[in-house]
């Protein structure tokens, strides 16, 4: 129930439409049991004119009964006038309040979905890298989509029937009982025999269900996998291993879905069986009662059309549970994903940062991955980058650059110590403040299936084509844009694959050329590159570093001869501080590692 409730929730802003829905179903159900009431007068006075004996009885209500003999004229030809209007008048409302009832319940239902599924993706995409390190791409994307789309089932569709046949049987019920309360109740006793076994199976197929979105989320997560990996894939002549996993994945999810339809199926013969009981015994009860003269084949035509119009809605109704059930499980994982904490909060009192204009300061900081307490980890780093300096981080590969790196626009916070921008802990800033002053460019540039216009101004929708062609002229990016189909409106593919790395590099560059952030960290942003490229992208990375604070990561020493401050770190601490001048002549780290390259690279002495 809490589930339920919780997902209900989301139809608040809604409920007038719920409700007008809801006196829609009513009147269908309704209509359902003056259906069967019509079937009595048809048979005993329309297919049988003769018969005026006994009274027949249309409507009760307080001990007062309205005969149908009282109403009409005994003309056959008047009679079937009246019960055939009243028939058509009875289906023509019903049809009405069906077809907008349903309408509306399935409003309600895809806008709740709507704004629940809005609701998560704005969770997801402001949570922290602790979570999408803890959480595949392909199993937060079944999440969102798969596991919506079950909910998204339940409460439009199946919340629609669900009123449909609750009200029917309220109706159905009422006239049951009041034709023969005796027999009604004799009849009524299977029902429990098939709901307490239901209820108890709901619990199951809401497990099963589980089992069945965890199987789908691993299936989409292969199939992103070798999508995304394709070159990789054939690189390796592995094709029959992705099949292979592929063809695993998708076994268990077959087995998952066959489980809840063997589970599900079992209410429908239950119920039908057990009517099939009661309707024998109610014949051989009507048969002596019909025989003695206190029933007419009407009387009983009516109870027993009425019961088994009964015995429907029940059957849908343990259907409908079922699918609830369903919708439960699959609400779980998505409750999961709303209820994370995030670990990189901003603080209530949090304040904005208005400019940049002193320094970064790294003050004694130290940090562990969460996920690895045991693993690596930042020991007390103390680290000054004054405004406009260039601060390079070198050191082997596992020495805690790019993590270092990650500290400073709040990836991950500190586990002690602190980091200060302009004397203030980050900590105390806004994220959004914090994060508008620093621009990134990395490794693996990352691009969207967009034009190249929409790649360059991402996060400043508000740029003109002007500043967009500037921001490209800057990083020496305009040259190959225009040579491609469409210039700066030429879809560029997932990930940008219709470029080389030189260019989606320059493209980063252009980006962050256009934020015009102050401070700037540069990712190993030339380690992937050919010698042409490379001398290209350097060539822009200087425009880029004009007049910024810089923080570069070097894979490359010639990206770093003219750094204001060379920082050395090897195993989580700093070992050497200085100039390049200073570090090649110190016989250390910086040292070994600038005459390997002196001996491999030509470009670290042209």
């Amino acid at each position: 129930m809490k589930e339920l409730t919780r997902l209900l929730r989301y139809s608040r802003p809604y409920v007038p439409h719920l409700l007008v829905s809801v006196v829609a179903m009513a009147i269908v159900g309704a209509a359902q049991a003056i259906t069967v009431l019509l079937i009595k007068p048809i048979l005993d006075r329309v297919l049988n004119p003769q018969d005026f004996e006994p009274p027949v009885a249309l409507y009760t209500a307080f001990h007062h009964t309205i005969y149908l003999n009282d109403l009409m004229p005994h003309n056959i030809h008047t009679i079937w006038s009246m019960v055939a209007t009243a028939i058509l008048t009875v289906f023509f409302f019903r049809g009405i309040c069906d077809y907008f009832g349903n309408y509306l319940i399935n409003y309600v239902g895809f806008s709740a979905v709507t704004d629940l599924r809005q609701t998560v993706f704005d969770r997801v995409v402001h949570q922290d890298a602790h979570f999408f390190e803890d959480n595949s791409t392909a199993r937060v994307m079944s999440s969102i989509m798969n596991d919506l789309e079950k909910i998204q089932v339940a409460l439009s569709h199946i919340l629609a029937d669900f009123l449909r046949q609750s009200f029917t049987a309220i109706a159905l019920l009422t006239l049951v009982l009041q034709s023969d309360w005796k027999l009604a109740l004799w009849s009524l006793t299977v029902l429990p025999l098939v709901l307490v076994p239901t209820v108890r199976l709901g619990r199951r197929i809401r497990k099963t269900t589980r089992r069945a979105q965890d199987d789908a989320a691993e299936l989409n997560q292969v199939l992103q996998e070798t999508l995304s990996g394709q070159q990789v894939v054939k690189s390796f002549g592995a094709e029959e291993i992705e099949s292979n996993r592929f063809r695993d994945r998708v076994q268990r999810l077959r087995r998952s879905n066959l489980r809840y339809v063997a589970q599900q199926a079992i209410a429908s013969p239950l119920i039908e069986f057990f009517g099939a009981i009661t309707i024998v015994g109610l014949v051989a009860y009507a048969r002596i009662q019909i025989k003695h003269g206190a029933m007419t084949p009407g009387d009983f035509i009516s109870f027993v059309f009425a019961l088994l119009m009964l015995y429907e809605p029940v059957k849908r109704l343990t259907g409908i549970h079922n699918i609830f059930q369903q919708a439960l499980g699959a609400s779980q994982r998505v409750f999961e994903y709303l209820d994370r904490e995030q670990q990189i909060k901003e603080k209530p009192n949090a304040i904005r940062l208005a400019r940049f204009e002193k320094s970064i300061l790294f003050d004694g900081v130290s940090f562990h991955y969460p996920s690895a307490p045991d693993g690596f980890s930042l020991d007390r780093i103390r680290l000054d980058v004054k405004r406009g300096e260039i601060a390079a981080l070198v050191g082997p590969s596992g020495s805690g650059k790019t993590t270092l790196a990650n500290l400073v626009p709040r990836f991950y916070d500190v586990c002690s110590g602190s980091i200060r921008v302009d004397g203030k802990d980050i900590r105390d800033l806004r994220l959004d403040s914090l994060r508008d002053k620093i621009s990134i460019v990395a490794q693996d540039t990352f691009l969207f299936n967009d034009t190249v216009a929409n790649n360059i101004g991402y996060g400043r929708p508000d740029a003109t084509r002007e500043q967009i062609q500037d921001a490209a002229r800057n990083a020496l990016a305009e040259e190959f844009i225009l040579r491609m189909p469409e210039g700066y409106d030429t879809m560029i593919g997932e990930r940008g694959q219709k470029l080389s790395g030189g260019q989606r590099q320059r493209l980063a560059i252009a980006r962050a050329l256009l934020k015009d952030a102050p401070i700037l960290i540069l990712d190993e942003a030339t380690s992937h590159l050919d010698t042409e490229s490379e001398r290209l992208v350097q060539t822009a990375l200087q425009n880029l570093m004009e007049h910024r604070t810089v923080i570069v990561i070097a894979h490359r020493l010639s990206t770093i001869r003219r750094a204001d401050k060379i920082v050395v770190l090897d195993r989580g601490k700093i070992t050497e501080i200085g100039t390049h001048e200073e570090l090649v002549a110190g016989g250390g780290i910086y040292q070994r590692l600038h005459d390997m390259q002196f001996l491999e690279d030509p470009i670290v002495n042209p």
